[in-house]
């Protein structure tokens, strides 16, 4: 009974039949032979698998004829072996990925220790059309098997039925030659006893002469029977002849087959490495016609010299192993220019009967197309990842689901992390903990949508603090409209977001400032027109100094802002002459001389004249003295210097009030600044410095603070003395 671990009836309804056209071959168990072992080799090598097996299935046992990869193996269990589904189906049988056959999930081959991942089966199928076994190959991964391969196999397990016929041909012959020996043998010895009878008779030739006729006549008989056997052993001499052009024809047919094969195939033979043959596959690799078969490979193939492939070649043939080459260089000549290619191939050693290496096999794949085209990605590649570390943004990549895996350098530069601490949503560690959740919801509704998407919010840097970012990212799909990856960048805007809060503030503090001299000229207004039919009253004069106080602010806030406004859009003129300084600093901030409470003090180079213009020039000095008078009102008095250095001229305003912060000077001269001076309640735009800073810089002129806490302030700037 056999142990069939299918599940589905693998015993033909003619098995009876199909054994005892098995046993007409007389080939179970009879030992390894070369013609069999070489189709065996040559089917590993096409198909680039481990296992090759020539099988024949007996009653309840597969015997292997031939065995390459199978170790010392010569047969299996006919229930576990797959050979007994490929003989009952005279196509090629195919399980591309044997886990995924519901057959196959209780074969100890498949679901045991030895993991058959691959099989691939072609029945051999005698002339009478029983199928008594199987050429097939096999891998322990799964792999794809076209039908080109099938008929590669198909045609394989042909030639090796030929061989399994002729085979039975030649012991057929044999069997009659021996037949026709023993019976010439035989008659050879009564040969022999009829010569001694006929000495005897010949001493006794006087005894009776009607003897020796008997004899003789015999003897005649005896000569025809030997004509026979000359004739019997001459017709065996033919089927001898005719059973050898058989097996030249059969090795004509396996010539064809590699001259047609769809892999290139060359044999090389001696250790001269005389190319045999090769098929048009191989001489389109080499560059070459058939006209240098029968010639050396160095010979052929002269731009070898120099390449290691010679000496591999030699070393397979003295060493009897395979060379195995992966999208190896090559320079070969071809259409007349020396190119490089890149080939997979393997030099497999073909043995004689005392296991010496007699031929090399060539098995070529030109892969040139796919290594360059993988060079120029690789290559491309480096490109974007050159590119990518050294843009300002911090750069990321997504899959299709959204799990970042590549950050540029730029990434880990600012956080300080590592890929590793990154992945599985380890981004979010760097996020700041009052945006977190919305970011994670919106990245979330994104990915699932495959919209653009956009996002401002602050990162965490290595000096452990958040730095603002404009975050954007946009799917990369394929032909089919697929997402297949998501792109993204982060832009450091702290600058830009900074600027943007002090502008909320600014406009705040704009409205503020307007509002309140609005406010009192109003009030002012209403109560004049209260009394604008009554006599003149000291109230009157009063509200008139008020309303004329609250234009005036007015009008300094609304020139601050039209300054700025001229700043931005380039149109701020300068009207330059050549003036004095200190003529200029005399007849300026006159306001704060008539109010008394401070007193401004000239000193320096009283005769020292620049080129620029006054206006612009005096607007920046009262901007100065204004701050001084404001911020630091306990300063009786106010230094206005003037001194030449090298070929420019410095102008100065110096008080002695209480300093500002060294944190806070850097920011001074930025549009919409305005210092808090210890929660103290100034009133202004922010825009004063930043004005004086932009017409000092279109002088060509640097601006500039000195100041020391608890010793007073020394606003500055330097003006080219020519133009």
């Amino acid at each position: 009974m056999i142990e069939n671990t299918f599940g589905k009836n693998i015993v033909p309804d003619n098995d009876a039949e199909r054994l005892i056209a098995l046993k007409r071959y007389r080939i179970m168990d009879t030992p390894s032979e070369e013609s069999f072992d070489n189709i065996a080799k040559l089917a590993s090598e096409i198909f680039n698998v481990p296992i090759s097996l020539l099988s024949l299935v007996d009653a309840d046992r597969v015997f292997f004829k031939s065995n390459v990869g199978m170790g010392k193996a010569k047969e299996a269990n006919r229930g576990h072996s797959l050979c007994a589904l490929a003989i009952l189906d005279e196509r090629v049988t195919v399980f591309e990925d044997a886990l995924k056959e519901p057959c196959l999930i209780a074969n100890p081959n498949v679901a045991g220790d030895f993991g058959l991942g691959f099989y691939a089966g072609a029945p051999l199928i005698t002339h009478d059309g029983f199928m008594i076994g199987t050429l097939c190959v096999i891998d322990k991964q799964p792999r794809l098997f076209s039908k080109q391969d099938e008929k590669i196999l198909a045609g394989l397990a042909r030639a090796a039925m030929d061989q399994v016929e002729l085979r039975l041909s030649a012991l057929t012959e044999i069997n009659k030659q021996q037949v026709a020996n023993d019976d010439l043998t035989q008659q050879r010895e009564e040969t022999e006893a009829i010569n001694d009878e006929l000495t005897t008779i010949n001493e006794d030739l006087r005894q009776s002469q009607a003897t020796v006729n008997s004899i003789m006549d015999e003897a005649a008989a005896i000569n025809e029977e030997l004509n026979a056997a000359n004739k019997e052993l001459h017709s065996s001499q033919e089927h001898l002849v005719k059973a050898n052009e058989s097996l030249m024809e059969s090795e004509s047919r396996f010539r064809n087959l590699i001259t047609q094969a769809p892999v290139a195939i060359a044999t090389l033979g001696g250790r001269k490495l005389i190319v045999s043959s090769a098929n048009q596959m191989i001489l389109d690799i080499w560059g070459k016609s058939a006209a240098i078969i029968g010639q050396p490979l160095h010979v052929a193939l002269p731009e070898l010299e120099g390449q290691p492939f010679l000496e591999i070649l030699d070393n397979v043939f003295t060493s009897g192993q395979p060379f195995y080459g992966n999208e190896v260089k090559v320079s070969l000549i071809q259409e007349g220019t020396l190119r490089d290619c890149y080939i997979n191939f393997v030099y497999h050693p073909i043995k004689g009967d005392n296991d010496t290496t007699r031929d090399i096999m060539v098995v070529a794949t030109d892969v040139t197309t796919h290594v360059e085209a993988r060079l120029q990605l690789e290559a491309a590649e480096q490109r974007f990842r050159m590119i990518s570390d050294n843009i300002a943004q911090l750069a990321w990549m997504a899959n299709a689901e959204g799990s970042i895996f590549w950050y540029n350098k730029r990434w880990f530069d600012f956080t300080g992390t590592t890929l590793e601490e990154m992945q599985g949503g380890g981004w979010q560690r760097v996020h700041h903990p009052d945006h977190l959740d919305r970011v994670a919801e919106k990245i979330a509704r994104h990915f699932k949508s495959g919209e653009d998407w956009e996002d401002v919010f602050p990162l965490l840097g290595t000096n452990g603090k958040y730095r603002w970012f404009l975050s954007r990212a946009v799917p990369i799909k394929n032909a089919e409209g697929e997402i297949l990856n998501w792109f993204g960048t982060n832009t450091d805007i702290t600058e830009q977001h900074s600027l943007e809060q002090r502008k909320d503030e600014f406009l705040s503090i704009a409205s503020h400032e307007l509002k309140t001299p609005i406010t009192s000229l109003k009030a002012s207004l209403q109560l004049l027109d209260r009394m604008k039919n009554q006599p003149a009253l000291p109230m009157q004069a009063k509200l008139i100094d008020q309303a004329n106080r609250s234009m005036d602010k007015m009008g300094v806030l609304i020139d601050e802002l039209l300054n700025v406004n001229r700043l931005t859009e380039g149109q701020l003129p300068l009207d330059k002459t050549t003036f004095t300084i200190a003529e200029m600093l005399n007849l300026c901030c006159n306001h704060v001389r008539v109010e008394g409470q401070h007193e401004l003090i000239l000193q320096g180079d009283d005769k020292l004249q620049i080129y620029a213009d006054e206006h612009r020039i005096d607007q920046v000095v009262v901007n100065f003295v204004n701050n001084a008078v404001k911020y630091a009102p306990s300063s009786k008095n106010i230094y206005l210097i003037v001194e030449k250095i090298d070929n420019k001229a410095k102008v100065s305003v110096r008080d002695t009030g209480p300093g500002v912060a060294p944190e806070k000077i850097p920011f001074l001269f930025d549009r919409y600044y305005r210092a808090d001076h210890s929660s103290k309640n100034y009133s202004g735009l922010g825009l004063g410095l930043y004005i004086s800073a932009e017409i000092v810089k279109r002088h060509g002129g640097e601006i500039g603070v000195d100041s020391e806490l608890g010793k007073g302030s020394t606003f500055w700037f330097t003006l080219p003395i020519t133009a």
